[in-house]
Formats: C-alpha cells, structure tokens, sequence
C-alpha cells in the first residue's frame, strides 16, 4: 500500500493550492478518504473527508474554502484549497481507511505574505 502526496507549497494570503495524493496497492475498496493536517506544536486535527457514497464533511475552520474530491479511475483524492489564510499553515496529510488507516508522507503547506 502507498500513498503519494503532492501539490503543497508556498502561497500568499488569499491564494490557491491543490494537493493530490495517489492511492495504490489496496486489496480492500477504501471506506473513506481524508485529509489532515497538523501546525506546528498542534494536534493532527481532520480536515475534510469523503466517504465511498461520495458524502462530504469539513471542518468548520475550512468549510467553504476547501474541497475533496476523488478520481475513482486514478485512485486518486485531491484537496482544493482557495482563500488560504496563514492559519491553514500545516503538513497535510492524506488517510486513507480499507480495513486499516493508511498515512501518506504528508505536504507542507506554508501560507505567508
């Protein structure tokens, strides 16, 4: 099982970012798919997941600004980002649930003017 995350990066206030993370080597269909992310000196805390129903949840501190979204054909989940705030400053880190939690490597995310 892998999982390779992609697209962090340094942004300005206001700015974009869409991060990917390409899922392989699953024997079991993944339950759900999230992502994470944890500041410096803070809990790993949830930032949005998307169940294989394909229903959607967010934290309250992202909602209306990121998105989750899967390309079942390419295993792949990505994670749009719009409206960054230094306060989204973080490693993100893509989960995935088959049976057990799977991490990625994590993507540092630096927002800063």
């Amino acid at each position: 099982v892998q999982l390779v995350e992609s697209g962090g990066g340094l942004v300005q206030p206001g700015g974009s970012l869409r991060l990917s993370c390409v899922a392989s080597g699953f024997t079991l269909r993944p339950s759900m798919m999230r992502w994470y992310r944890q500041a410096p000196g803070k809990e790993r805390e949830l930032v949005a997941v998307i169940h294989s129903t394909g229903i959607t949840n967010y934290a309250d501190s992202v909602k209306g600004r990121f998105t989750i979204f899967r390309d079942n054909a390419k295993s792949t989940v990505f994670l749009q980002m719009n409206s960054l705030k230094p306060e989204d400053t973080a490693v993100y880190y893509c989960n995935v649930v088959a049976g057990v939690n799977y991490w990625g490597q994590g993507t540092q995310v630096t927002v800063s003017s």
